[in-house]
Order: structure tokens, then sequence, then C-alpha cells
């Protein structure tokens, strides 16, 4: 995705003088260990980036959705601290994008690019959000997504419907989840047992029923992380 020329470089250069002067050298080596990652951190907790981006946003508002997308894909093609990355996948969520679908590919270099949990799981929410509102265009995306070569877009495509609740389609659910219950990458077994354990919330039923129709190929990460918060004999007290 080409970055047009009205980036607001003011708005950049904000966030991160601001996330400069809140380093923490004593956190940033094990924030940067913790995280497995070869970019720098600059240890700076997650609610300050969070208030960071909000102020400076407020400060220096955007023009425009163009406007937002070319910043936001400026800020994370050029960030040399994961504090910048976190601070551009803040911006996304400006009610100006909230449910724009041209904010996909924004979001889809995020997760190939990024290819960590943090990153990914990060826009999993503006995911679902373009779902809600765009329910016949991002079915198809969740689909194609939920085979997809790129294990993070497949993590995407499970943990799409996350905070849906009464609105999740079970149908989209059990279509994302079956055809990764084979792969036996750590982070997508997770993220099937988180899916399932969040709409265990709202239908426990459907939950026991999808893991009892499925039991003989689903993991036992999987499994576990699905009824642990479930009631009776094998997710906690009944």
């Amino acid at each position: 995705m080409d970055i047009p020329d009205h980036v607001n470089r003011e708005l950049i250069s904000a966030i991160r003088s601001a996330l400069a002067d809140h380093a923490d050298p004593g956190r940033a080596a094990g924030a940067q260990a913790y995280m497995k990652s070869e970019l720098p951190s600059l240890g700076v907790r997650v609610p300050d980036v969070r208030r960071i981006a909000a102020d400076a946003a407020a400060g220096l508002p955007f023009e425009s959705a163009d406007q937002l997308r070319a910043t936001v894909l400026e800020l994370w093609r050029t960030s040399t601290v994961r504090e910048e990355r976190y601070a551009a996948i803040d911006l996304t969520g400006n009610r100006m994008v909230a449910r724009d679908l041209h904010m996909l590919p924004v979001y889809e270099e995020i997760i190939r690019t990024g290819a960590w949990w943090d990153f990914v799981d990060g826009v999993a929410g503006r995911i679902c959000g373009l779902l809600q509102a765009h329910r016949d265009e991002m079915t198809a995306v969740i689909l194609a997504w939920s085979t997809d070569p790129d294990f993070w877009i497949r993590r995407s495509a499970i943990l799409s419907q996350l905070k849906a609740k009464t609105a999740t389609d079970t149908r989209l659910l059990a279509q994302v989840i079956v055809p990764n219950l084979a792969d036996g990458e750590f982070f997508i077994r997770k993220a099937i047992g988180w899916s399932l354990r969040e709409y265990g919330k709202t239908a426990p039923g459907w939950v026991r029923g999808f893991v009892a129709e499925n039991s003989a190929s689903l993991s036992q990460l999987s499994r576990r992380e699905a009824l642990r918060r479930l009631p009776g004999p094998s997710g906690g007290p009944a």
C-alpha cells in the first residue's frame, strides 16, 4: 500500500517525542526479552502509550480518514521501537475510521509484517468491528484468512469475533476453527481456545457442544482453554 503525501508528520513527531520522554531503561530490557523481540523497547507502559497517542491525535487532529491511514502506515513502517508500533495501532481506534472498510489493508499489513501476538491481537477488535459493519464482505475475507499460509492471518480469522458476544455468527466461528484444528502451532491452538472461551460467556451450551463434536481433533490446549471458565465438571465449579 502506497503512502499518500499528506501524512500528519507533526503528530508522528509529537508521539515520538512523548514516548522518548517516558522511556524507562530499567523496564526496556525486560520488555524486549518478554516479547522476544529484535525491535528495541523504550520501556513505556502500554497505558501510557495509549494516552500519548490519544493526546497527540486530539491536539493534532487528522484532516481526513485518508490522512489517518497514511499516518498510521508511516509510523508503523518507520518505527524504530516497539512502542511506536503500539501507538500506530492505537491511532486506528479513532472514530473517524471505526468501521471503515478501507482500513482492512492497513490491518492486514500490521498483521503480516508485525507477525507477533501483541500486534496481531492489537487489531483483533478492529477486525471484529469491520465484520459487524460489513457482514457479507468481511465474512468472505475472514473465511479466506482462515486457510491463509500465514498463521498470524489465520489467528486473526479465529479471533475475529472475540468481542462479538450475542452478535457472534456461530457458523462462521466454526468455519474458521475447523480447518485449523490439526495445526500444531501454539498461537493457533491458543486462539481456538480463547475464542471459544470468550463465546462461552455468552453461549456456554454452544461451546460445550462444539467441543464435544470436535473432541477427536481438538488439542488439549484448545479444549482446556475453551472449557476453563465454564460451569460444570470439566470447566470449573458448578
